[in-house]
């Protein structure tokens, strides 16, 4: 296993393993960005990362969680009627966008800073194979505050049940 506190060349994709690995935090420099770890990791794989891409052209991140019904979610929201907890989509959202700032240069640790709509159109259940995460910069500023603001989508298979707009992550700094 490489050296969670190494700092690496950001790349377009990454493994559940290095996603663990940033969790233990340095993995984009001492002091910097880094995942939670599981279980409240909420995402598997990071499938694609772009500075450019995206709705708005400003960036994209797109990642994915395999759903089990052995999940640990399931066994208690909500007893008889298994559904994945809807903070937890919209966090894995959050997740994401952190991980672009630190992954884009951006120096500080990620912290959610609000969200201006969410809707929420169907559920993760123990049945569902895969969520998909997907996240379009609008905005990213840098300076002493640097700040991500995004909308972002979540599908359970291939079906959207969750949107949100104004995701908003800021990098604060020690």
């Amino acid at each position: 296993m490489s050296d969670p506190h190494a700092f690496h060349a950001p790349r377009s994709s990454y493994s559940k393993e290095e996603l663990i690995l940033s969790s233990q935090g340095g993995y984009f420099g001492p002091g910097n960005a880094q995942l939670p770890a599981p279980p409240m990791l909420m995402m598997d794989r990071i499938t694609a990362l772009s500075l450019d891409g995206g709705e708005f052209g400003k960036g994209s991140i797109v990642a994915e969680l395999d759903v089990s019904p052995d999940l640990w979610f399931f066994g208690c929201h909500f007893p008889g009627d298994p559904v994945m907890p809807g903070c937890l989509g919209l966090d894995a959202m959050w997740q994401m966008l952190g991980y672009w700032l630190g992954w884009s240069g951006s120096p500080g640790k990620g912290r959610a800073l609000g969200v201006g709509e969410v809707r929420f159109r169907g559920d993760v259940t123990p049945k569902t194979r895969k969520v998909r995460y997907e996240v379009d910069l609008r905005q990213a500023r840098r300076g002493q505050l640097a700040l991500g603001v995004g909308n972002g989508r979540m599908f359970s298979d291939d079906e959207c049940v969750y949107w949100a707009s104004d995701l908003r992550v800021g990098m604060i700094r020690p």
